[in-house]
């Protein structure tokens, strides 16, 4: 075996950081914020949410930009622009695509200059109400996340054609 090979290098890079992505969603959806919901005080329940999402933040950060450039030079490499619209494909790489925009949007932009500001004024007057749409946000946002992560494995390999 001579060489590296570029593909299975990137292929490998995107599982990575799709793993650690949505890996670290699954694990604040469920079990960091029942965890912290759990405690009685409702400002005790902001104050652990905030200060241990905040350090998986720009793994998140990090795991996304990793999943956008593996993802993009996947696409590049294989020339698979087609897919996009071929009826067979087209609904998992426009989910893979939405969800990544959806995450980097929230993660590079809402957040730190939108929902920040939003969600300290909304825990100011009810953090218990805060906390509940905090979780019910990651809960849409994991389960959209896997059902498109299942049809993109499994549609990549052939599986879950619908035409």
């Amino acid at each position: 075996m001579s060489g590296f090979n570029d593909f299975a290098i990137a292929r490998a890079l995107h599982v990575l950081a799709v793993l650690v992505w949505i890996g670290g969603v699954a694990f604040v959806t469920w079990v960091l914020l029942p965890a912290c919901r759990a405690l009685a005080d409702g400002q005790a329940q902001l104050d652990l949410f905030e200060r241990l999402e905040q350090r998986f933040a720009a793994i998140a950060r990090w795991s996304v930009l990793l999943a956008g450039a593996s993802g993009l030079w996947l696409v590049w490499r294989l020339d698979a622009w087609a897919r996009f619209a071929d009826p067979a494909n087209w609904w998992w790489m426009h989910g893979m695509v939405a969800v990544w925009t959806a995450f980097a949007l929230m993660l590079f932009v809402l957040e730190p200059f939108v929902l920040h500001r939003v969600f300290e004024a909304r825990a100011r007057r009810d953090p218990v109400g805060a906390m509940a749409t905090i979780q019910r946000l990651h809960t849409v946002l994991l389960a959209v996340s896997l059902v498109v992560l299942v049809g993109a494995v499994a549609g990549s390999h052939g599986g879950f054609v619908f035409t």
